[in-house]
């Protein structure tokens, strides 16, 4: 399953738009596996997060640069811009779930421990409530309703945070004691600084100094659990914010630079651009155009 990076593409919503165009969308493994003779190329997804869940059927699956086996109930967490590719015996079958990153900030909002569970690719097991109680709702009430009835999009909306809650949960059940950690600690705390002085715009320094250690220990702690290092999560929790700015009020990008602290529209745009890899506006019309 393994190629050469470069072979490696971009993705929207399986290679056909750059935006999801609904709250969520949701289908079987089956439907699109069988059209690629049960095999899916390399390929990432710059602003989805996916959750597939194998309900009948063997396969394969690479994350970055591990490949892990998939037996019946497994349960898979691919974040964005996470590099997967999988393979299935014929006949294999179960749900693959598909989430706008503009849907999981809104619906992980307060929620930093579960936002870091899900931060890392991972492979896990559904337990039978999980598939009964949330994964075959979920795909009932999106292949049932039409997107204009009523409370569809609310209905949606619960049925996905209580599928992010419960993948969170089967991923912390993974990481056993190791959650309860001195360095799971700091990153607690840190997360609880960042939220309080991002529009302060701190640096890894001033977060390091007000936690009591090195700016390198604290980066290392960070990038073992998040696989980033701690500027990219100070500069992701800034780009959050606005996002909700840009996806959800009127306000101009300059209005929304100096609401987040910035003296200069022009250094916010720059921000974000490199975050997002599109400009506040361009990142507006795609939402506008859902």
């Amino acid at each position: 399953m393994t190629a050469p990076s470069d072979l490696v593409r971009h993705y929207g919503l399986y290679g056909e738009v750059d935006a999801a165009p609904d709250v969520m969308h949701c289908e079987t493994i089956a439907e699109r596996s069988v059209l690629h003779a049960w095999e899916l190329a390399p390929r990432r997804h710059a602003r989805l997060h996916q959750l597939l869940w194998l309900s009948q059927g063997r396969g394969m699956t690479r994350l970055d640069d591990a490949e892990l086996a998939l037996a019946p109930g497994a349960l898979v967490n691919v974040p964005l811009g996470v590099v997967h590719a999988f393979t299935f015996e014929p006949g294999s079958d179960g749900l693959v779930v598909t989430l706008a990153d503009t849907t999981v900030d809104e619906l992980l909002k307060g929620e930093p421990e579960v936002r870091r569970a899900l931060a890392q690719p991972w492979v896990g097991e559904a337990d039978a409530a999980l598939q009964a109680q949330t994964l075959r709702p979920l795909a009932a009430e999106f292949g049932a309703a039409h997107p204009a009835h009523p409370a569809r999009s609310l209905v949606l909306r619960g049925l996905c945070a209580t599928l992010l809650g419960r993948a969170a949960r089967v991923a912390s059940a993974q990481a056993g004691p190791q959650a309860h950690s001195a360095e799971s600690n700091l990153l607690q705390r840190f997360e609880s600084l960042l939220e309080a002085h991002f529009k302060e715009h701190w640096r890894v320094s001033d977060y390091a100094r007000a936690l009591a250690v090195s700016p390198t220990h604290l980066s290392r702690v960070v990038r073992s659990a998040t696989g980033a290092p701690a500027s990219h999560l100070i500069d992701a929790r800034i780009v959050r914010e606005a996002r909700r700015h840009l996806a959800f009020t009127h306000l101009q990008v300059a209005s929304i630079a100096y609401t987040l602290g910035y003296q200069d529209p022009s250094l916010f745009s720059r921000v974000f651009a490199r975050v997002t890899g599109r400009s506040p506006r361009e990142y507006r019309r795609q939402v506008a155009g859902q």
